[in-house]
């Protein structure tokens, strides 16, 4: 038990640590692109890559995990993001795009390796308590990513300081930050692999050492992904993880170029991401109790309420000849509170949904997919607000939201719920055979 404590209490720490490297970037790295390129429908591109990164490397390091341990991946992860974060200083010291693209792209690694740490709390605990082992990973990101934006006005002030651009000096707290989350993940234990908590009883935990879990083999990403597609749970499970990521960032990333826009100060623009990350994180704890209480369709249903009136709110801020501080924050908390139900509503599903063989495969895929969905709505958001303006850009989080829906209604009849104790993957009671394809 006190090894699970303390490989919680690292994961915790460097989920915390990357939260605010991660935030203390974000506010500015629309700016920065648009500032270098003179162009406002650039300032999606910059977020784009970030989130592009995070989707090509999560799949990697989620087969690097199957092989060679969460602290091998997690390690890695954190480590290429310290790289990107110096890229991307260098890319704004020369105000060349590509390579502050480059940079950006590297940081969404950390962005990855944070995502993956939820999964690798799980495999810390038994499976009945996953939505709450999960969610107190991702909400450790709170304080972190709370404080992340807070420093953009002192990052500023310090790039300055040291004759940078004042917007690359949230970067260097970037940098900083996401150096000291690959210190702490390389000091986790080796034992952390999939599936660890579920192949090894509780009662031998003292006598493990090394790699000693017995791991199932794992299952290739085609068949993984033909079993998901072919049933209804795991597949809405994880278009329920992709849409909520690409939602919350078709709105998240365009919203201080909005503010900005409508001469809001930077420290102002601070604060609207930082109520945004705390409501992101702040509440997943319940969130994941709900989940298990309760099934993880009761946290995405409520979801779904959440969204749409976040997307209400941005709408009746976009409609008004002057946007609110307030309409624009309470907007934003509560499209944070929805891609947290989303998230840990989702990944519950899917990890109850689908046998241990095929968990690390599918975890890594919908990680991949929620990510690259995410760079497709921020690739495409500048030039929305462009053309259309905030108004549009709710819009097209109100189609993804429908899109969702419609995924759902084959799917909820096989859900479980209180007193129901079939499994989630498909209608009948021997799926499991058809599993290893």
């Amino acid at each position: 038990m006190k090894t699970r404590t303390r490989a919680q209490a690292k994961l915790i720490t460097a989920q915390l640590l990357s939260g605010a490297g991660i935030a203390s970037g974000y506010a500015v790295g629309g700016l920065l692109a648009e500032e270098i390129t003179g162009k406002t429908s650039m300032a999606g591109i910059a977020q784009m890559s970030v989130i592009l990164g995070a989707g090509l490397i999560a799949y990697p390091l989620a087969v690097l995990a199957g092989k060679a341990g969460r602290r091998t991946a997690l390690t890695l992860g954190f480590g290429i993001g310290t790289i990107g974060a110096t890229v991307v200083l260098l890319g704004v010291a020369l105000q060349f795009l590509p390579l502050f693209m480059l940079g950006m792209m590297l940081c969404g690694s950390a962005t990855a390796s944070g995502l993956q740490a939820r999964y690798a709390a799980v495999d810390l605990v038994d499976p009945a308590n996953a939505g709450r082992a999960m969610s107190l990973v991702v909400w450790a990101t709170t304080v972190g990513s709370v404080l992340g934006p807070s420093f953009t006005a002192p990052g500023a002030h310090l790039g300055a300081a040291l004759g940078m651009n004042e917007l690359a000096g949230p970067y260097l707290i970037s940098m900083t930050a996401f150096g000291l989350a690959t210190l702490v993940a390389s000091t986790l234990t080796k034992k952390i692999k999939p599936g660890a908590a579920e192949a090894v009883p509780e009662s031998t935990e003292s006598a493990e050492s090394g790699d000693s879990a017995v791991e199932p083999p794992t299952m290739k990403l085609g068949p993984a992904l033909r079993f998901a597609s072919a049933r209804p749970v795991p597949l809405f499970a994880m278009i329920t993880i992709i849409a909520g990521q690409m939602m919350m960032t078709n709105v998240m990333v365009m919203t201080p170029v909005h503010m900005d826009h409508q001469e809001f100060s930077l420290g102002a623009i601070g604060i609207v991401v930082s109520v945004h990350i705390a409501g992101m994180y702040a509440l997943s704890p319940v969130f994941g109790w709900v989940a298990d209480r309760f099934g993880p369709g009761t946290v995405i249903a409520s979801g779904v309420v959440v969204f749409a009136t976040a997307i209400t709110l941005g709408v009746i801020d976009a409609a008004a000849e002057v946007s609110s501080m307030v309409l624009l924050s309470t907007a934003l908390i509560f499209l944070g509170v929805g891609w947290s139900m989303f998230l840990i509503g989702g990944s519950a599903l899917l990890t109850a949904s689908v046998p241990q063989h095929a968990k690390v495969t599918l975890q890594g895929a919908s990680d991949a997919a929620m990510n690259l969905g995410g760079a497709l709505m921020a690739g495409m958001a500048g030039t929305v607000l462009q053309a259309g303006g905030f108004l549009w850009i709710n819009m097209m989080a109100t189609i993804v939201l429908l899109i969702a829906l419609a995924f759902s209604i084959r799917a909820v009849p096989l859900m479980r719920w209180p007193g129901r104790e079939q499994p989630l993957g498909s209608a009948d009671s021997t799926a499991e055979a058809s599993y290893a394809d």
